[in-house]
């Protein structure tokens, strides 16, 4: 086990790279399972959850070789169909590899997926939608035993604009018979990427990235090159880091198209923001004023993902700031952690009332997901003395080096094993 210890008070100054999507990088590798041939996907992070990925490909028979941030996979003799139990339980997003191995297979067995304990993570959209595509599924101790013939293209409607759900019938749909048109489909940019890379292998997709997505069954997939879209929720992190300790970071890769409501929040918050087409850059003006309210919102609104690393910084915040989580309903456990810190926060259902204080004081906290444990990341990085952070396996989920990148302006970080 290890924990991260962070000094604060010291205001970050300097420039930084930003990794891979995570979330680009996932459906991504999965859909790589479905080549005749060998796909080559540059930028991946160095993350747990590509790791636990990469182990996913080579137990389903795919040759896997790792050369920096490049990730090739040869997956022309595929000779596995089932993902057990342990593997799924670890991320919630190995759901996607269903459609994908019933394109290659025909059949799948999939364990019920997990990740970070942040809600309900309700798996119907995606099993009503390939069920209207033909394929048996039936629930058995724990695994979805799935089978079809060649699926068959339709028309889905989704009731929520999943992420998971919209790329796992892009999936299952680019080999299928005909033509599948999904409405109130996910808008996020990695549903875009996805799209690029399906379509450098050889699929017919359109509309990606809109409300509706139009997949046009092929024959055939062939292996592609490919190079995954930076991650905006870590470079909108590395921002709030500069805001928060009152500092200067500029982030290079990032794309500020994908990122406008948050950067608006930031502005509102006192943060003046320059962008460009190599990044953005952001430095505080001195004075963190509070956000009058914040929705989590589906893709162009306001992403649940960064939610908790807002919370931290309008904790320090002149005013009083009000947060709203229409996604997940338990995107709230970094609250107490924050508390102990002398934050001010009251939680009510879905809503939490954050009233800005002079300083946050260092204390021993423990991450219980993904982006709460960034949220308590920066909230040390602004604290008044020591703080150490542990249950720091869940942020090696979706963060490359944390300690390395902000160490590089000027953070006093360190990992410690214990």
């Amino acid at each position: 086990m290890s924990k991260l210890v962070i000094d604060g008070g010291k205001p970050l100054y300097g420039e930084l790279r930003v990794q891979g999507a995570k979330n680009a990088v996932l459906p991504i590798l999965a859909a790589a399972a479905m080549a005749e041939g060998e796909c080559v996907i540059h930028n991946c992070p160095g993350l747990r959850d590509v790791e636990k990925t990469v182990i996913i490909l080579e137990r389903l028979g795919c040759g896997v070789q790792r050369e920096g941030n490049t990730i090739i996979i040869d997956s022309s003799v595929l000779t596995g169909c089932r993902i057990d139990e342990g593997l799924m339980r670890e991320m919630r997003s190995s759901i996607i590899f269903l459609g994908a191995i019933l394109t290659a297979c025909s059949k799948a067995e999939v364990g019920m997926p997990g990740g970070c304990p942040i809600g309900l993570r309700p798996i119907d959209l995606h099993i009503k939608s390939l069920r209207r595509m033909g394929v048996s599924i039936a629930e058995e101790h724990g695994y979805l035993q799935c089978r079809c013939g060649r699926l068959r293209g339709c028309d889905i409607h989704l009731d929520f604009p999943s992420v998971g759900a919209t790329e796992n019938i892009m999936l299952a749909a680019v080999k299928a018979d005909g033509v599948t048109t999904i409405t109130n489909a996910a808008r996020e940019p990695e549903i875009y990427d996805l799209a690029c890379f399906l379509n450098k292998m050889g699929a017919r997709v359109r509309g990606a990235g809109s409300s509706v997505v139009v997949i046009e069954g092929v024959d055939e997939l062939h292996g592609a090159e490919y190079t995954i879209m930076p991650d905006r929720i870590v470079a909108q992190t590395y921002l709030i880091a500069a805001l928060i300790t009152g500092g200067r970071i500029r982030v290079n890769g990032a794309r500020p198209s994908h990122m406008q409501a948050a950067l608006s929040a930031l502005t509102e918050m006192g943060a003046r923001i320059r962008e460009d087409e190599e990044g953005v850059e952001l430095q505080s003006s001195g004075t963190l004023r509070s956000v009058h309210i914040i929705r989590t919102m589906p893709y162009p609104g306001f992403p649940t993902d960064i939610q908790s690393p807002f919370m931290a910084l309008a904790s320090v915040a002149e005013g009083t700031s009000v947060f709203v989580e229409n996604i997940f309903e338990n995107r709230f456990r970094h609250v107490d952690e924050l508390v102990r810190m002398g934050a001010d926060i009251k939680v009510e259902g879905r809503s939490a009332v954050v009233r800005g204080v002079k300083q946050l004081c260092g204390a021993n906290v423990e991450a219980y997901e993904l982006r709460g444990g960034a949220a308590l990341v920066l909230a040390a990085l602004s604290a008044e003395g020591r703080s150490t952070v542990s249950g720091i396996d869940y942020i090696d989920r979706g963060y490359e080096d944390i300690e390395g990148c902000l160490a590089r302006c000027g953070a006093e970080i360190r990992r410690v094993c214990t």
